[in-house]
């Protein structure tokens, strides 16, 4: 079958498109400065991204992936220290966790949230415990309530993977945006689909420790204290560049609006899809959408036929990160996460983007319809 609309899963050229002129202004302004690198855009983008999220101090870094692993990096994680954190997402996190000589160990999920489940916690708390990093799923974020507080009890310390949740609220803190919490250390990606997007790779953690923030500037670069003298070992090159912080800024100005087209679109679907043999996501206002999953128990079957019908769609994840090849030695056990193994079979993310239309909306409905007869 076919529809005579087709509508893609993402589509960055209409935002660019909109965004056109101030952006020519601001790379041509980075252009003709001479300065490219850790200049003026990136200080103003810090401080604006830092006030955004009610932060004490941001850092920009290279990318989301490289965020990680310097906030570990800057809590001495290392060799014989093992961080819980979930499997359903993808694998950046557990590929930091590795790369700082770490143990990644995995709980289960809360079925309702995709969060990581804080009651699972403690039973995973070992003496070589020494992070929580929960991950914000899909634009909505996990229980940090509960989670700060098991952290508290146990000294341990919390890093946020924030890559889809900027501008979320904290659902057991409605008044506190993601990266403003009481967490160590919050990592943002800016990768160009995020629902705030860079013109290619960025990142940024976001903390309320300020000899916390100086430690990660250093280890940005380097590791120097001073140019040319390393202080701190474990130091990379990662820096945010002048001209992905100078779009970020542009962008910025129009994240808490963007996020809001989301929630709208969402709304949509769940006026058009409602009495469906499907589950919604949960229905929480701090939710942003970065994503909108469904679940189903013929999801394969189902993106089959939307696809055929010219209707973009993704599954993320598919695989769990316990399940992965790269990660056999670790020595997880498929059946052992039964909440994140069965919504690796279910979920089907719809075309969502803040430039998605009514009419683009009701016709992914109608072929999600047309599905289940």
């Amino acid at each position: 079958m076919s529809t005579t609309l087709r509508v893609p899963f993402g589509d960055l050229a209409r935002q660019a498109a909109e965004l056109d002129p101030e952006v020519t202004e601001a790379l041509t302004r980075v252009a003709r400065s001479g300065w490219y690198i850790l200049g003026n855009e990136v200080a103003a983008f810090e401080a604006e991204f830092a006030a955004f999220c009610g932060a004490e101090a941001c850092v920009g870094v290279a990318s989301g992936a490289d965020a990680l692993y310097l906030a570990l990096t800057a809590l001495d994680v290392g060799p014989g220290d093992e961080v819980i954190t979930v499997a359903n997402a993808c694998i950046y996190q557990v590929a930091a966790i590795l790369q700082t000589g770490a143990r990644p160990v995995f709980v289960d999920i809360d079925p309702a949230t995709h969060t990581l489940d804080p009651a699972l916690l403690e039973a995973a708390i070992t003496p070589r415990t020494r992070v929580l990093l929960p991950v914000h799923l899909y634009g909505r974020t996990a229980n940090m309530a509960a989670i700060w507080s098991i952290a508290r009890l146990y000294d341990l310390k919390v890093v946020e993977d924030a890559a889809q949740a900027h501008g979320a609220r904290y659902c057991s803190e409605p008044g506190t945006l993601v990266g403003g919490g009481a967490s160590a250390i919050c990592c943002f990606s800016f990768y160009p689909s995020k629902n705030l997007g860079a013109l290619g790779d960025g990142g940024a953690l976001t903390t309320g420790d300020p000899e916390l923030a100086a430690r990660l500037r250093r280890l940005r670069m380097y590791g120097w204290g001073e140019k040319y003298i390393a202080i701190e070992a474990g130091g990379r090159n990662s820096r945010l560049d002048e001209l992905q912080a100078a779009v970020l800024r542009v962008k910025l100005r129009r994240l808490a609006a963007w996020n809001q087209a989301r929630r709208e679109r969402a709304a949509w679907y769940r006026e058009l899809l409602a009495g469906l043999p499907l589950e919604l996501p949960a229905d929480d206002p701090g939710h942003v959408y970065h994503l909108f999953v469904v679940q189903c128990d013929n999801r394969d079957a189902l993106r089959r036929h939307l696809l055929e019908a010219g209707v973009g769609c993704d599954v993320h994840y598919p695989v769990p990160a316990h399940v992965q090849p790269a990660y056999a030695a670790l020595g997880h056990r498929r059946g052992a996460l039964p909440h994140t193994e069965r919504a690796a079979t279910r979920v089907l993310s719809l075309p969502l983007f803040p430039e998605l239309t009514r009419v683009e909306v009701e016709a992914v409905a109608r072929s999600v319809r047309s599905f289940f007869g």
